[in-house]
């Protein structure tokens, strides 16, 4: 039996990491090659894209796509990672804090900004993840890096004592955290802040809607929700119909004519058989799905 190709969307639950979800997912879809396009921190729930067999190789460009999401940001108290799992270590009174001050901060976080990632992150520092190494008592601030919010809206506010807590949606680029967010935003309105909930609603144009819970796939079977890898790649990047000639000689791993420029999924009569990479006229693959035989 031929293992499978294609991709299933998990609506992750609470408590789970990323691994967990995959290791799941190697039972159900019966192949150990599976893996994730974007990790998901255990206390989020939401779109998780696992792939499996030859889509494997879409990944790195499922997780270079913008992200939505659905989050509650608490001001007036600070945690160690930025969000509830880890300790408190700052309590402020954020009761004066207005409406006002709370969308000039949210104005301060839109757009094209400078974030620093969470010290407890995945991120490698010296070889060692960021985490491991806050674990070991060390104080570690990482580099701030580029990242777009292209929206940042406050859906619901409410105030409990000394505390504020936001309901928020943002759509931001691959790479954003939004537990920084939610610190940099307590920050910006002098009180700091933690992220207390986080629901991942799409990953490009994967959402919720095209998303099964671990239960579902375990009742309905994996693979019933198996989106073949042509479909797949088709709806994570761009179409370069191409016919049976220039299908075989990207089988072989040459380069043909092509116009525009960019990356691509060359398709051959309903066939997805390579990521390309198009500029000066031609297409050079850059992952091969359907070698020439």
């Amino acid at each position: 039996m031929t293992d499978p190709s294609g991709i299933v969307v998990v609506d992750k639950p609470a408590g789970w990491t990323s691994h967990d979800v995959v290791a799941r997912m190697r039972r159900l879809l019966g192949t150990r090659k599976v893996g994730h396009g974007g990790t998901l921190d255990p206390m989020a729930t939401g779109v998780l894209v696992v792939a499996c067999g030859k889509a494997t190789r879409l990944l790195t460009y499922i997780s270079a796509h913008s992200k939505t999401y659905d989050a509650t940001i608490r001001l007036g108290v600070s945690t160690i990672t930025d969000d509830a799992e880890g300790e408190v270590v700052a309590t402020t009174d954020a009761s004066a804090v207005t409406d006002s001050q709370i969308a000039d901060a949210v104005a301060q976080l839109t757009g094209d900004i400078q974030q620093r990632p969470s010290a407890v992150s995945a991120i490698k520092v010296a070889g060692e993840r960021a985490y491991a190494r806050v674990r070991a008592g060390e104080d570690v601030e990482l580099a701030a890096r580029p990242v777009t919010v292209s929206r940042f809206d406050v859906l619901a506010t409410r105030r409990d004592g000394g505390v504020i807590d936001l309901d928020v949606t943002v759509d931001v680029s691959s790479g954003t955290y939004i537990r920084a967010l939610a610190r940099d935003l307590g920050a910006a309105a002098g009180v700091g802040g933690h992220l207390t909930a986080l629901r991942r609603t799409s990953v490009g144009r994967f959402s919720l809607d095209d998303a099964a819970t671990l239960e579902a796939l375990e009742a309905q079977g994996a693979t019933t929700r198996l989106i073949p890898l042509a479909a797949a790649a088709s709806q994570s990047l761009p179409v370069l119909t191409i016919d049976a000639k220039d299908a075989t000689a990207l089988g072989y791993g040459q380069r043909i004519s092509a116009e525009g420029e960019g990356t691509a999924v060359a398709m051959s009569d309903g066939e997805a058989i390579a990521i390309v990479e198009i500029a000066d006229g031609t297409a050079k693959p850059a992952v091969v799905f359907a070698p020439a035989q």
